[in-house]
């Protein structure tokens, strides 16, 4: 088991990883407290792994609460669900959430408990690829609105992130390319050498290699819990942690948060920045092609579809969490590796890159590779 600590002044947490933790014992009596328990999960994820959790409360006694699956029920409503069982059961301040799921599950269990009583104790137990690198680190919580992504929200820390891999083992392969995307993420805004080393182990990625994954879960969450680390609340560096997000939420909002996963979404988000990138010559075009040609070899999704309305997009664009009243913010890259926070893109300018994008490109002949 590795143990990689989330080093926040106030709200230090650990992130344990191995396999077959969600019936570690002795991982949820340090964490529990003695207050009552809710379990949080879905309609997928309870079948195949509520039974292994509760085997490892040893005993203490647990409320269930299960969601419908899916990013569609991200929603104030489902939320209202989670706070309404928590009223049901009488439980007090000294209560404990425990989210074991997916990112939506996570987001909406710890802002029930971010709300509940102005706050009481989660736990993160997350068991797909993406919720595991990403969304269950950082302590962001929200619901989404129609109109945006995680419009309503909070920031709510875990106590701890449980991380078992062996939950990947029953992931299907769209999640688990999805959550790729936020793999690739990492290598492309602060860490080249992870990048690189994508690129060389994708076969092995691709296949589910033991040794492989461990890697990329690990790493991942490090570069998480760093920028985590320096910024808990996103008023600087966080920030860079949203590459391709901004694009990627407009495609959710834009087609009704049913036709993509997120991580695909933040794919094809991610390829129109770093398009942006070259075309505002922050960058060279060879970065833009590194990062498709290795999210096409992960299985996913690199541009607009043709039947989603760029204009569209862009008024969602215009709504969305990061947007500020200088101009819309972006996570932009001036090399793989080494990305900006950018507020001088015009409307012209990300629109074009939108439309570039769904029209599709050539590769480069010149100006190949990184600056």
């Amino acid at each position: 088991m590795h143990t990689i600590n989330v080093d926040l002044a106030n709200n230090a947490y650990p992130v344990y990883l191995g396999r077959n933790l969600l019936s570690d014992g002795n991982l949820w009596r340090r964490h529990l407290g003695d207050g009552s328990i809710l379990v949080v999960s879905n309609e997928t994820v309870a079948p195949l792994y509520l039974e292994k959790l509760t085997s490892g409360l040893e005993g203490r006694a647990a409320t269930v609460h299960i969601l419908p699956d899916g990013e569609q029920h991200k929603t104030v409503e489902t939320w209202y669900g989670i706070i309404d069982a928590l009223v049901g059961m009488q439980a007090r301040r000294d209560a404990c959430v425990i989210a074991l799921g997916g990112g939506v599950v996570g987001d909406i269990s710890g802002f029930a408990a971010a709300c509940y009583m102005r706050g009481i104790r989660f736990l993160q137990a997350p068991t797909t690829l993406l919720a595991q690198v990403d969304a269950s680190v950082g302590g962001k919580t929200g619901v989404n609105h129609v109109r945006g992504k995680n419009l309503v929200g909070a920031f709510h820390q875990p106590e701890a992130v449980i991380i078992d891999s062996a939950t990947l083992d029953t992931l299907d392969s769209r999640e688990f390319n999805a959550g790729l995307a936020e793999v690739v993420k990492y290598g492309a805004i602060r860490d080249t050498g992870f990048f690189d080393w994508l690129e060389s182990q994708a076969g092995a990625l691709i296949a589910r290699d033991a040794d492989a994954l461990d890697h990329v879960i690990r790493r991942s969450v490090e570069n998480k819990a760093e920028v985590v680390a320096a910024d808990e609340k996103e008023a600087g560096v966080r920030a860079l942690l949203n590459f391709g997000h901004t694009f990627g939420h407009a495609i959710e909002a834009e087609t009704g948060y049913e036709r993509f996963l997120h991580g695909e979404a933040v794919a094809i988000g991610m390829v129109i920045a770093a398009r942006l990138s070259a075309a505002r010559g922050l960058c060279r075009s060879g970065s833009a092609e590194r990062i498709a040609t290795l999210l096409g070899r992960f299985g996913l999704p690199v541009r607009v579809p043709g039947d989603v309305s760029v204009d569209g997009l862009a008024r969602a664009l215009e709504l969305d969490k990061k947007a500020l009243a200088s101009g819309i913010r972006l996570v932009l890259l001036r090399a793989i590796g080494d990305a900006i926070i950018d507020a001088d893109s015009s409307e012209q300018e990300i629109v074009e890159a939108m439309r570039d994008n769904q029209r599709g490109w050539n590769k480069p002949d010149e100006r190949e590779g990184d600056m």
